[in-house]
């Protein structure tokens, strides 16, 4: 008869078999599981962030790892059902919506803004072009909307009065303002409400299940507890442009799927996998990253210090020179595309390489820098990439 201490053992490794173990097909692939517990572990410990969740794309199979408490108040575990913050990371939707508005003839990149908001004809903003808005070279709006406009009436009025600080096109200023706008147009173009055509269609017609700009009732329960770097308890709030820019919550399982739509391997109705497809064109090389819509890559392989300076301050608060991409580059497999997302109290960060049908979407209920994402990323993704077999 077995001890109890026996059971007990016998207990932990059969509980470490099914999370990890690899079974008689998986042999001479890597332990998938165990190079992201041991990549995730120090930075959690470093942060003292509660809770996480990552998401492996290799080999044609999605694995989901998630680790801590999605509160430390109530202790509740992080699960499969757990929805995080995303921030910036929501305005790669935002930019599927407009790409897809392009692809059914609803818009073009080319127009000005004052084709959509007339209020801005004659102004210099209203000569700013869609695809200027959407790769951030817009000539200097503001990281954030400005204190004392409260609504996107107050907003167009600011924006009669304003001034490029460079000739749109020239310098990168990234702005929360630049993309939110383009939603705004985007969806006045398809003549809905832009949450509604989020939720309703966008979403849905991802395969999205668990993703919300505004959180349901019903899933309130598993919207997880932000913290600060201080560990004050935190969560976004609505503002003027905040569903556009950066108003996403969603699940890591969720996030993974919308990364499969970008690596083209789930089947999507042919204008929204055409749309997806455009978001990867390359308009302006700034340094060595390249700015599509939204998304930003970089050639593959890459060198970790590329993508930190691509990630760096520098380059997300300051004006950088661009040069235009002219034509511009078609869609690319052989590239690391990535995006990051914080709020206040929630860091993320996503990227994938098509040539390798390689990705990954890092969670955390906590802010963090940003560098340590890109870090873990890269350290994942690296070993998987260099093994001959996922």
């Amino acid at each position: 008869m077995k001890t109890v201490r026996e059971a007990i053992v016998l207990g932990v490794l059969f509980v470490t078999a099914a999370c990890t173990g690899p079974g008689h097909a998986d042999r001479g692939r890597p332990d998938v599981r165990a190079i992201v517990d041991a990549a995730v572990a120090p930075v959690m410990r470093t942060n003292r962030i509660p809770g996480m969740a990552v998401g492996v794309i290799a080999g044609g199979t999605e694995r989901v790892f998630d680790y801590g408490v999605a509160s430390t108040q109530t202790r509740r575990p992080v699960t499969r059902d757990t929805l995080f913050e995303i921030g910036s990371i929501s305005k790669t939707f935002t930019a599927t919506l407009a790409s897809y508005a392009q692809v059914t003839g609803r818009l073009s990149l080319s127009d000005g803004t004052a084709a959509y908001l007339p209020q801005l004809a004659g102004t210099k903003f209203g000569s700013v072009t869609l695809l200027e808005l959407g790769t951030h070279t817009t000539g200097g709006l503001p990281l954030q909307v400005p204190d004392g406009v409260p609504d996107t009436g107050a907003l167009v009025t600011y924006l009669r009065h304003w001034q490029p600080a460079h000739v749109p096109g020239t310098y990168r200023t990234y702005s929360n303002v630049s993309i939110g706008l383009l939603g705004v147009i985007a969806a006045k173009s398809l003549d809905r409400d832009f949450v509604q055509l989020m939720q309703e269609r966008l979403f849905p017609a991802l395969g999205l299940r668990e993703t919300y700009i505004r959180v349901p009732a019903a899933q309130a329960a598993h919207y997880a507890q932000g913290y600060t770097e201080d560990d004050t308890p935190i969560r976004v709030r609505d503002g003027v442009l905040a569903a556009q820019a950066y108003g996403v919550k969603t699940t890591a399982g969720d996030l993974l799927r919308f990364l499969e739509a970008n690596l083209a391997t789930i089947a999507l109705p042919a204008a929204l996998r055409g749309a997806i497809l455009q978001t990867h064109t390359g308009y302006f090389r700034v340094g060595g990253m390249t700015q599509d819509l939204i998304w930003e890559q970089y050639p593959y392989p890459v060198a970790r210090d590329a993508l930190l300076k691509g990630n760096g301050r520098a380059i997300i608060f300051g004006a950088v020179k661009v040069v235009r991409i002219t034509p511009p580059e078609a869609p690319r497999s052989d590239v690391w595309i990535n995006k990051t997302g914080s709020t206040n109290g929630f860091g993320a960060y996503v990227a994938f390489v098509p040539a390798k049908r390689l990705g990954i979407v890092i969670l955390a209920n906590k802010t963090y820098p940003i560098a340590q994402r890109v870090r873990l990323a890269y350290e994942i993704l690296s070993r998987l990439a260099g093994s001959a077999t996922y």
